[in-house]
């Protein structure tokens, strides 16, 4: 039996894991030169230098690789680009920390696309706790929403198959897919009693809606028309702005600016505002440039939020425009679903003494993920710093804790919404 060359694989293959890593963190590469090997499956494999200076033992590695290549049972089955994807997967996941990733081409597409505002699936945030996948938040409107999903909901299962190991990517890539088709999650909420649950969910076309808004006097405010908390505050006739953004994405700017633009508009016609309630209640985050444009709108200058670097720099992140709702009253709506940027902004807020919190502790997602693009339209994501809020305040694990606790009763109906409520009174007093 003739055995294969298995040392030209070898050079190649490190390089391609070594290089996907050293582009990924930003290191310089020097000259290379370029050699052909040949895989198992005959195809070429090119730049098979490693980048100078970097002494790693992958004698293990390519042992196993050899192993492999040599004695599966299907040679036919083993595909050389999975092998290398699946290497840099583990070996970024060995990092430990949940938020560096490494995203395929078409898990990369697909983060791009939920960005973008977009996509098929359920519509549900997901991060990792404790080890395992966990809902961050349910989109509104979306299939998630409507199964009952709710923040901090562990995945124990996909359609049966356990999660126990799987990076976000890996449970993103289960859990999405093509509008019509259904998907089973069997899924443990912490503070219920009754153990793990099935559900079954239709995925969709998921359309993010990135900002929503309106201007009403409370006795219009159908949210509050059932809330007890909303007492005699729904005979005022003072009227207030709502602002929900649901998201720091792609489109976020500029929906945010129209949707200020038409609130300032009413008072035209309608006389001044008693005040404005943000609401990022559920927002998973998305862009730091987007969380600086928002809290801008509101502070008079000022750091809007603190980087502390992998190489221990702090850099600061002041407003960046003259906003036009500086001198209005705010309140900022928070839940457990308030992640990343939406923390950064509801800190920023209330640090610089802008806005009180309403609702429950914040996510507490405070770190940084850099995005590096990749060859082949891979890409990988790793944490380079971790954001203090302007006072010093890491958000990172524990969240935000609000000036005024308001827990909501799942049980009541969605006209009866306590924290908004609370907010509004706050903005009338």
């Amino acid at each position: 039996m003739t055995e294969l060359p298995f040392s030209k694989i070898r050079s190649a293959i490190v390089l391609v894991a070594l290089l996907i890593l050293a582009g990924g963190v930003g290191y310089r590469l020097g000259e290379r030169r370029v050699t052909v090997g040949v895989t198992r499956d005959m195809r070429p494999v090119i730049n098979t230098e490693a980048p100078a200076g970097k002494n790693v033992d992958f004698s293990l590695f390519w042992d196993v690789w050899e192993k492999v290549s040599r004695y599966y049972v299907e040679p036919k089955d083993i595909d050389v680009e999975k092998l290398v994807y699946g290497a840099v997967s583990g070996m970024v996941a060995a990092v430990g920390d949940p938020y560096t990733s490494f995203f395929p081409p078409k898990e990369n597409k697909e983060f791009k696309e939920d960005l973008g505002g977009a996509f098929e699936g359920i519509g549900a945030e997901l991060g990792l706790k404790d080890g395992r996948v966990v809902i961050v938040t349910p989109l509104k409107g979306t299939p998630a929403e409507a199964a009952g999903l709710a923040p901090n909901d562990y995945i124990l299962k996909v359609d049966g198959t356990e999660t126990v190991g799987w990076t976000v990517e890996d449970a993103v890539t289960k859990i999405r897919g093509p509008k019509g088709t259904k998907v089973i999650l069997t899924i443990l909420s912490p503070l219920s009693p009754e153990g793990p649950r099935d559900v079954t969910i239709t995925r969709n076309t998921i359309t993010l809606p990135y900002v929503t808004w309106w201007v009403k006097t409370p006795s219009e405010i159908t949210e509050i028309s059932a809330a007890s908390e909303a007492g005699k505050i729904r005979t005022l006739a003072k009227r207030i702005g709502y602002i929900k953004l649901t998201r720091f994405g792609d489109n976020t700017n500029v929906d945010w600016s129209k949707a200020v633009e038409q609130i300032l508009a009413t008072e035209k016609t309608g006389g001044k505002l008693a005040g404005v309630v943000l609401d990022v209640r559920n927002n998973p985050g998305g862009y730091l440039d987007g969380a600086v444009y928002i809290a801008s709108e509101f502070m008079k200058g000022g750091t809007v939020v603190s980087q502390v670097n992998s190489d221990g720099t702090r850099q600061n992140y002041p407003t960046d425009r003259s906003g036009k709702l500086t001198s209005v009253p705010v309140v900022v709506l928070v839940n457990k679903g308030s992640a990343s940027a939406a923390e950064i902004v509801a800190g920023a807020l209330r640090d610089s003494k802008r806005a009180k919190l309403v609702g429950e502790t914040t996510f507490g997602k405070g770190t940084v993920q850099t995005p590096f693009d990749l060859s082949g339209g891979s890409s990988v994501h790793i944490t380079t710093g971790k954001w203090l809020t302007p006072s010093g305040n890491t958000i990172s694990e524990k969240g935000l804790t609000p000036d005024i606790t308001v827990t909501m009763d799942p049980t009541k109906s969605a006209s009866a919404d306590a924290q908004l409520a609370r907010a509004i009174e706050l903005l009338l007093q």
